[in-house]
């Protein structure tokens, strides 16, 4: 194995891509919560799952960069798919049920 170019910095990176999102989702989460009114109950619960992903990007992102960082030090860095998986998941989800609520 080759030594990193930019050890140290591609951990930032992904962190400074992580925070992005989150505050895709607060405002995403903003749109829904802004069609409470026209649409009921159920875009509150969009809301809701908005806001809750945005939560545990927030919780997890300290544990990620720091795990990041460290295996870059080490040399040692595998990709972790999961945590990229989940998100397309939950964008997918909730994108296909804000479509399908305001098409009502």
């Amino acid at each position: 194995m080759h030594e990193p170019v930019d050890p140290g910095l591609q951990p930032e990176r992904t962190t400074l891509a992580w925070s992005r999102t989150l505050m895709a989702y607060v405002i995403v989460a903003a749109f829904f919560l802004r069609w409470a009114g026209e649409h009921g109950v159920v875009v509150v619960v969009l809301f809701g799952a908005a806001i809750a992903v945005a939560l545990a990007i927030g919780a997890t992102q300290r544990t990620r960069h720091t795990a990041y960082s460290r295996a870059i030090g080490r040399n040692s860095a595998e990709p972790n798919a999961g945590p990229a998986v989940a998100l397309s998941a939950s964008v997918v989800l909730l994108g296909a049920a804000g479509l399908v609520v305001i098409s009502l």
